[in-house]
């Protein structure tokens, strides 16, 4: 493996597999897969589903993007369901980038888009595993929250890229990918924080409610 790879191996304060929650997490949800390939699927399902999607939870510091944090609350978005499936990769040696993307996003709540102000996701985070070569993967919206908004689940096989479609199963538009951030070996947070406070209001002032219970109360009203 070419020496550049060791960036991608390493922890850091976000990508902390070494925290005991996180070993914990990796050894129960491996169970018997051996080789690299199968591990990485397993985690990828067990961060999808096992994490729920809350995009009220943005915190941009570094406590609150930590892989540990986002198990430890049980909830996450995209950026941070994404550092904690690097972590779990790296914890088994196994090497992981972070990959971001803005994108246009049309599963939301009416409380998010009155906060924004837009529907313009700004560094969507992803994971990209090596596995004999680079395969992204996607683990932010959990199997729940699909079909709730009737979306066909990402699935990962461990060999091909897995990022979100742009229709949902009605074939509505759900997904644009409008520009490639590129990818990192830690969470680029002075850039993330900057690029929102000049885009649109600090999300994490939802932070005080309930994304599942917005869905909830609009899908009653639909």
């Amino acid at each position: 493996m070419d020496s550049n790879f060791s960036q991608y191996l390493q922890a850091t304060e976000v990508i902390d597999f070494h925290h005991p929650a996180v070993t914990a997490f990796i050894r129960k949800q491996i169970e018997d897969a051996t080789t690299p390939e199968q591990q990485a699927v397993k985690l990828y399902y067990a961060v999808r589903d096992g994490i729920r999607y809350d995009p009220y939870l943005i915190d941009l510091s570094v406590a609150g993007l930590r892989a540990s944090t986002t198990l430890q609350i049980g909830r996450g978005w995209c950026v941070t369901k994404a550092a904690l499936l690097a972590a779990c990769c790296r914890g088994l040696g196994i090497p992981a980038k972070l990959g971001y993307a803005d994108v246009r996003n049309h599963l939301s709540t009416a409380r998010m888009r009155a906060h924004m102000k837009t529907d313009i996701f700004l560094w969507h985070g992803y994971t990209a595993i090596y596995l004999g070569k680079w395969v992204k993967a996607t683990p932010a919206f959990n199997i729940e929250l699909c079909q709730r908004f009737k979306l066909k689940p990402l699935e990962f096989d461990g060999s091909c890229d897995s990022i979100y479609h742009p229709f949902d199963l009605l074939g509505n538009k759900h997904m644009e990918y409008l520009r490639d951030r590129g990818e990192f070996a830690d969470v680029p947070i002075d850039q993330i924080n900057k690029d929102f406070t000049e885009s649109y209001k600090t999300p994490d002032r939802l932070g005080a409610f309930d994304f599942q219970k917005d869905i909830d109360r609009e899908s009653s009203l639909a």
